[in-house]
């Protein structure tokens, strides 16, 4: 698999389609790496004329492990910021954001579309703020804006994202089956197999609990990105489930709101799920839609 080096780390990446076609870059959420990104969903893309670029983020699958930075101490960093202490992470969002712009740079892609989703779609947001002139379209997937007060998350969900995978294979798929079982809507079928089978790809290719504490250590810590917001003027998508039970679709509609000109895709019945099926279908035409009037 191929890698760059982009902001001092080196990143893991795969490419589907034409380089010559506009470029899309796609980021992954919380402790997922770039398998995630389903492959037929990238071909659907790269069919609809777009050159597709997935990566794993820094911390997991094959990219850097930030290991010098130590494991944060969650518990604590909640209760600092209940309290209204001052709280810190190993790494930002915006340094997520330096590594997605310094892989574009390796790849000598000047510009290019950007959709992320969960903590990608915070990263890809801030890469609109922080790179605006590499930026051709945004599409912002089950995020929000980090504002505080839509980031609420259901107690079942959150206590199933805080709970440690077990360290053997097969306790680790049990555990992720699950919660993707629960983070999942009514009204999008869920995959089994499919899941089985990222999961269990994922546990071979690059188990790493402690990069995803970092990872969520760098959520946890996030700035309120909406005042900045305000200042994006690329065509922005943003995308949110009805039933999503870890950042409720109000944060999808406070970050269109945020963002001059959004809109705004609410699919009914659709949690924080997998990127596989027929409701990623939808998307996957939204997003080359989208892109094809950017």
């Amino acid at each position: 698999m191929p890698n760059a080096n982009a902001n001092h780390i080196d990143i893991a990446y795969e490419t589907f389609g034409e380089p010559a076609n506009e470029a899309i870059l796609l980021v992954m959420g919380l402790g997922q790496q770039l398998i995630a990104w389903d492959d037929r969903f990238c071909r659907q893309l790269a069919d609809g004329g777009l050159f597709v670029i997935r990566f794993d983020n820094r911390d997991v699958g094959l990219s850097t492990k930030i290991t010098e930075a130590g494991v944060p101490d969650i518990d604590d960093l909640i209760g600092r910021m209940l309290q209204g202490e001052a709280a810190e992470a190993p790494y930002t969002i915006e340094d997520m954001a330096d590594d997605a712009a310094g892989l574009l740079d390796a790849l000598a892609v000047e510009k290019a579309h950007v959709c992320g989703v969960s903590m990608g779609g915070m990263i890809a947001q801030s890469l609109a703020i922080q790179y605006r002139q590499r930026v051709r379209s945004l599409v912002s997937v089950y995020s929000g804006t980090g504002d505080p007060e839509y980031f609420q998350p259901e107690p079942d969900a959150l206590e199933l994202l805080l709970t440690p995978p077990p360290e053997d294979r097969q306790g680790f798929i049990d555990h992720n089956l699950k919660t993707f079982r629960a983070i999942s809507g009514p009204g999008c079928p869920f995959d089994e197999k499919w899941v089985k089978d990222i999961v269990e790809a994922s546990y071979d290719r690059c188990f790493y609990p402690e990069g995803v504490i970092r990872q969520f250590a760098a959520i946890m810590t996030q700035k309120n990105r909406k005042p900045e917001l305000g200042s994006v003027t690329v065509p922005t998508l943003v995308v949110h489930g009805s039933d999503d039970p870890l950042i409720p679709v109000a944060a999808a509609e406070d970050t269109a709101a945020a963002i001059p000109g959004a809109d705004l895709l609410v699919i009914e019945g659709m949690g924080h799920d997998p990127i596989r099926g027929e409701c990623w279908e939808r998307i996957g035409r939204a997003i080359v839609d989208h892109t094809l009037k950017a």
